[in-house]
């Protein structure tokens, strides 16, 4: 009778936290699932799209400089 109750209980506990676990796991999945859902609706970028664009930037306000810096000396020639 002892091993029975054993098999009872243990399974009773397994049932237990398959139960316990289930609500969590469908609560994150629908969280991520709504987070997702919201992101892809925000106008946004990759971080590597980011960087690309910072370089592409940093390059033409160099480029500006330059420019700027080659104008002040003609019209301080003439």
């Amino acid at each position: 009778m002892s091993e029975q109750r054993k098999v009872i209980d243990e399974l009773g506990a397994r049932i237990r936290e398959v139960l316990a676990a289930s609500p969590a796991q469908d609560l994150e999945r629908n969280l991520k699932a709504m987070l997702a859902a919201g992101l892809a609706r925000l106008d946004l970028v990759t971080r590597e799209e980011y960087d690309a664009q910072t370089r592409v930037l940093e390059r033409t306000r160099a480029r500006l400089a330059e420019l700027e810096a080659r104008l002040d000396a003609i019209e301080k020639g003439r």
